[in-house]
């Protein structure tokens, strides 16, 4: 304890954890120092606090000095590496020293112009063909929260062993005080890379109709320059800010959590599109990765589930001709399959999150998760991107409107080709993680013999994956913990083969109910 408070690089920091230490705060220390901030496939994550359990300078400092240890051990000493950052407490700095650590071991460190969404930081791996990225975001978890996010050389976040590898670097890192820093060798990138980035994705879209009144939120995050950026080359102009949360504040003030999927969240969106007559809301989280959508349905709004934006940007895509795979992941709607099975394309079906769907196939054309996140345009950004899928959604908006359709009128549509797939979601959300823990176990020791009165196939994806999965005719459920938040949660899905929604949302509340049950909610 006293060796870590003398090797800390921030005076701050080191006289929070002196002042702990006077005081006899055995209970704050212990949770301090519980064991080091776990380096994982998502990176860091953490709350923002002195100690080796926690987001600070030198937690950031030995972490960029393990990953160029490790960049230097696989082969790509001196190569370029690119950090970028967001607008939370503490990002900058924690940006700027890592730089500072990528130049001193000698690579060619990039820092990008300023705070910018994270899937620039991910076009910019591959087009600047960088070793590695790092993006300084703890995307949408709450304002005391920061994280460090790295990509390897494909523009994709880095997967299993890759983190254990890494993990191991770092804690090889025996001084933060000690590692070589350069910051006069860090080069500041200019907004070429930026304009390179929103040319390439306003070129996606083609010609076509434009007639679309969008309201935007970024969630107090840093998305909204980029995004108008991007609409207003593809010829969307038409476009109203939520005033309130357009610009970068680290505190969130609006929002109890600064992520789309959480209530309340789009509520002064929703009310700015109520007042000025918008055709549809599109709302990002404050790292801009994510991408959601409320839509006009007879006088009210009602926000889109990621299953329905994702089916509908897939089905988009192949009625254009985009032909290739497409991914989605185990706790996603199973009627992606059913698109692609129809269209004769490639489907593949991963574990949770992005390190798993950008490496589903090398032909990899679309892919998408449940929770907001969607790839339209992989050899550009090789992860979830919220500023692309919002400039496609915004192209399918505008054309069903100049044909006299709708979003929901296309999901209506395809509910009749497909079948009805209505999906929704049960979660926990817990202080202490042993709740989790007990019970995912539990679940295993006894899970439901039925749902819904049919008899439920077991599966359990240990030791790939902490996940169970319960599978009946028409749907299934899947549970597993959050890998982000501490959240254990449960992803139902039925199907009405006829279409009907009546059916499929009286089947999805009794579902529900008895998820609830089996959870002990």
């Amino acid at each position: 304890m006293r060796a870590w408070i003398a090797d800390e690089v921030d005076a701050a920091a080191a006289a929070e954890l002196q002042a702990l230490l006077d005081a006899g705060d055995d209970a704050e220390l212990a949770l301090r120092f519980a064991g080091p901030l776990t380096f994982g496939t998502a990176g860091l994550r953490g709350p923002l606090r002195a100690g080796p359990n926690g987001m600070n300078r030198t937690v950031v400092r030995r972490a960029a000095a393990g990953l160029a240890a490790w960049l230097a051990a696989t082969g790509r000493a001196g190569e370029p590496v690119v950090v970028g950052y967001d607008a939370r407490f503490g990002s900058e700095d924690f940006a700027r020293d890592s730089a500072a650590v990528f130049a001193g071991a000698g690579f060619e460190a990039l820092l990008l112009p300023r705070v910018l969404p994270t899937p620039v930081l991910a076009f910019a791996v591959q087009h600047l063909q960088a070793a590695a990225g790092v993006m300084v975001t703890a995307s949408h978890n709450p304002p005391q929260d920061n994280g460090y996010k790295v990509y390897t050389a494909d523009g994709a976040q880095i997967a299993p062993p890759t983190d254990v590898e890494i993990e191991a670097a770092i804690t090889a890192v025996t001084s933060a005080r000690e590692v070589p820093m350069r910051g006069d060798a860090v080069t500041v990138l200019g907004e070429e890379l930026v304009d390179a980035y929103v040319s390439a994705v306003a070129g996606l879209v083609g010609d076509g109709p434009r007639r679309l009144r969008i309201v935007h939120t970024a969630m107090h995050g840093v998305g909204t320059r980029t995004l108008r950026a991007v609409l207003d080359a593809a010829g969307f102009t038409d476009v109203i800010p939520v005033s309130e949360q357009e610009d970068p504040d680290p505190r969130f003030p609006t929002v109890a959590f600064p992520n789309p999927e959480e209530p309340g969240a789009l509520d002064l969106a929703l009310a700015l599109a109520q007042a000025r007559d918008a055709d549809l809301v599109i709302a990002n989280d404050p790292d801009a990765d994510r991408c959601a959508a409320a839509v006009p349905v007879r006088g009210t709004w009602r926000m889109l589930r990621g299953d329905e934006v994702g089916v509908l940007l897939a089905d988009s895509l192949l009625r254009q001709g985009v032909r290739g795979t497409y991914a989605t992941t185990i706790v996603s709607s199973s009627m992606l399959g059913a698109i692609a099975q129809r269209h004769g394309v490639g489907y593949v079906e991963t574990l949770t999150g992005f390190k798993w769907i950008s490496r589903a196939a090398p032909d990899l054309v679309f892919g998408y998760e449940e929770a907001l996140g969607y790839a339209v345009a992989p050899d550009l950004v090789r992860d979830k991107d919220g500023i692309s899928a919002a400039l496609r959604l915004a192209e399918l908006a505008a054309d069903l409107r100049a044909a006299g359709s709708s979003l929901p009128q296309r999901l209506d549509e395809m509910a009749a080709e497909y079948g009805r797939y209505a999906t929704d979601q049960v979660s926990i959300r817990v202080d202490d993680l042993s709740i989790i823990s007990d019970t995912m176990e539990r679940l295993r020791a006894t899970p439901p013999t039925t749902l819904l009165g049919q008899t439920i196939t077991v599966e359990d994806l240990l030791p790939d994956a902490d996940v169970v999965r319960w599978r009946y005719p028409n749907g299934r459920v899947v549970v597993r913990p959050s890998g982000t938040e501490p959240k254990l949660k449960a992803y139902l899905e039925v199907i009405a083969p006829d279409g009907s929604a009546p059916a499929a949302a009286d089947a999805l509340a009794r579902l529900r109910a008895e998820v609830s049950t089996a959870l002990g909610i």
